[in-house]
């Protein structure tokens, strides 16, 4: 029987050194407690699902270092609240905008890393024949996840009213919910295409031929 090629036992101590500095320093005075909870909560919700999965439907290397990333942006957005991250202050005051984008990056993100974790999933459990399905349901996800999240936000709001304001970080824009997912959609494609080669070469080490 074959046997996934998951990261070494020196790269997960890393991959766990890095998630757990990030987190602390991200929980160290963020800029509001409540929008620090909820931005952080799917990182935390991460870290408990690849835990249990871990031994029984390990992923391959490229997948757990993507999801780090996206924990890492999601903490970073905790902390400043993703309005206030400093470094898209600059950006945005650099080239003469109006609003801090890194929520926009937080999209694009929910968008690409999705998609590669549906995609894998597809073709190792063999949900659908085909490469060009595949690529077609692993977007289609992203895009059903996206607008969920929306949906997520919204439910929020209304549950706590104006404490939600930083964890929607619309910041004024009145098609926010729709260039969000937009991004979402312009990540899942690149999942699907630019990543697509890189993904195969670990996944045809796990199961060969069975990359879509």
């Amino acid at each position: 029987m074959n046997t996934l090629p998951r990261p070494t036992h020196k790269e997960t101590l890393i991959w766990l050194g890095i998630y757990a500095v990030v987190l602390i320093w991200s929980a160290i005075a963020p800029k509001d407690r409540f929008t620090w909870f909820l931005e952080v909560a799917p990182a935390l919700i991460g870290l408990v699902v690849l835990a249990i999965t871990w031994k029984p439907f390990p992923l391959t290397r490229m997948t757990y270092w993507l999801i780090l990333v996206h924990c890492i942006i999601l903490m970073v957005g905790g902390h400043y609240t993703y309005a206030e991250v400093p470094l898209f202050d600059w950006i945005r005051d650099m080239v003469g905008g109006d609003r801090n984008n890194y929520d926009k990056l937080g999209h694009l993100a929910q968008g690409l890393i999705p998609a590669v974790i549906a995609r894998e999933l597809l073709i190792r459990l063999q949900v659908i024949n085909g490469r060009i399905w595949t690529k077609f349901f692993a977007v289609c996800f992203v895009l059903a996840f996206s607008a969920f999240y929306e949906l997520v936000e919204w439910w929020v709001a209304v549950a706590s009213g104006e404490d939600a304001t930083a964890f929607l970080g619309t910041q004024g824009y009145i098609w926010d919910t729709q260039s969000d997912m937009f991004l979402a959609l312009i990540g899942g494609i690149i999942a699907v295409t630019l990543l697509a080669p890189w993904q195969d070469r670990q996944l045809a080490e796990f199961i060969p031929g069975e990359a879509g």
